[in-house]
């Protein structure tokens, strides 16, 4: 290119324009619009959501000599906008052709036999197992949204396939961002190390405003097409909110206790939100701990409430508070973080970055399979009111929600919202 400068514009104007066409019509060619440095790290993304974009963004700029060069998701438009978002924001770090642009329920594997070193998994929840497990077949490291499953089955794939990337040398990191926190490393250093003595209480919590569901399956769209459309607001593909968001905190917990936990008994309801799909909209469940310690969960969506967005654990010799922007400990080892800080959503990937290219990968697929399969358990206790144990969900639990068939034909009707005392315990 003569003039790279000129050159760059007129392709954004032209993708930009171009957008509501689908991938296919960006491109006029098989050559890639970028010439790939042989020292790059090449990756594909797996689901071009706001998410997703966002993640691939995070990426690129985490780390020098990242590109990415191919995208898959179920819907034409979803992936020609997130197209148009990378090609604006990340300029010459873009290389997608219409050769490595993936629409429909197979894009996942089409985007895996592409030239990558590493991929970016960000479709609802409900498939993160089946992405996972083609990921680590296909020999690709992962960087995977959480939560990581929806149910237990999916948990077990889940651990089966991270059991088997730690085997193949294959990195996997999750977008529990706060592992990656200067402040949130800091303060469990602390407690691992004893500064608050025994931990024997706490308390975690993800009370935000919130939104209605949809109003109504728009004509001549499908029931397929509506709930990934409207995914979060569907138990099969986003586990409820207390998987799907109250997921972070419920891992600081695991992370503060070293264990997930033995058992657990929650309650909750739908009793303001309104719209379709069959989510509630607050949970308050508690957790027990091997040692005996007891953790009160709480999430909620509602407008007009007090919010807070926190973690809290009680030890014998002191109290360790943190949050998104503090940590620190009160009691005789009182500590509170004052250290630079950086952004973890960009922390995350620059951390399985340097694992892969150091080649000591790092795999996070078990601690946040145990986060996920933990907030499963407070969503299934709450969902039926029954108590629940980690030996009986991992060991006899069948729940599955995945649908018949992956396809846009097939009828598939909302599941009712459960009821307490009559929604079985699967």
């Amino acid at each position: 290119m003569n003039n790279k400068k000129n050159n760059n514009m007129s392709r954004r104007e032209f993708v930009k324009a171009s957008a509501a066409m689908g991938a296919a019509a960006i491109f006029s060619g098989k050559e890639r619009l970028f010439a790939a440095g042989s020292d790059k790290l090449r990756v594909g993304l797996i689901g071009c959501g706001g998410r997703g974009t966002g993640a691939a963004m995070d990426c690129v700029r985490s780390s020098p000599n990242v590109e990415i060069v191919a995208l898959g998701d179920v819907f034409k438009d979803r992936l020609a906008h997130s197209l148009t978002q990378l090609s604006e924001n990340l300029d010459d770090k873009v290389s997608v052709t219409r050769d490595t642009s993936f629409t429909g329920f197979d894009a996942y594997e089409k985007v895996l036999a592409c030239d990558i070193d590493m991929v970016i998994l960000a479709c609802p929840p409900h498939f993160r197992p089946r992405h996972l497990k083609a990921a680590v077949e296909a020999g690709k490291h992962v960087f995977m949204e959480k939560p990581v499953a929806v149910d237990p089955v999916g948990f077990h794939s889940v651990i089966a396939s991270s059991d088997i990337a730690q085997e193949k040398g294959l990195a996997i990191v999750a977008g529990t961002q706060r592992r990656h926190q200067n402040h949130y490393r800091e303060t469990m250093k602390r407690i691992h190390n004893g500064d608050i003595g025994e931990p024997i209480s706490g308390q975690c919590y993800f009370n935000v405003g919130g939104w209605d569901g949809p109003n109504g399956k728009p004509e001549n769209m499908s029931d397929m097409e509506y709930q990934i459309r409207y995914w979060f607001h569907f138990t099969w593909l986003s586990g409820d909110e207390i998987v799907e968001q109250h997921v972070h905190n419920i891992d600081v917990i695991n992370w503060a206790m070293g264990s997930h936990p033995t058992k657990t008994l929650g309650i909750g309801g739908r009793q303001v939100r309104s719209g379709d799909g069959n989510i509630y909209d607050h949970f308050t469940v508690e957790f027990e701990y091997p040692n005996g310690a007891r953790v009160m969960s709480m999430c909620r969506h509602m407008e007009g409430c007090a919010n807070n967005v926190c973690e809290r654990v009680m030890g014998t010799n002191g109290i360790a508070y943190t949050d998104d922007a503090v940590g620190l400990i009160e009691g005789p080892n009182a500590y509170k973080h004052s250290g630079q800080a950086h952004n973890p959503y960009v922390t995350e990937h620059a951390d399985l970055i340097e694992s892969i290219r150091s080649n000591q990968p790092v795999n996070e697929g078990r601690q946040v399979a145990e986060s996920t399969l933990t907030a499963i358990m407070g969503r299934m206790s709450a969902y039926t009111g029954r108590a629940i144990s980690w030996d009986w969900i991992v060991n006899a639990s069948k729940l599955d929600l995945s649908p018949p068939a992956y396809n846009f034909d097939i009828n598939l009707p909302v599941r009712p919202i459960p009821i307490p005392g009559k929604t079985k315990l699967i």
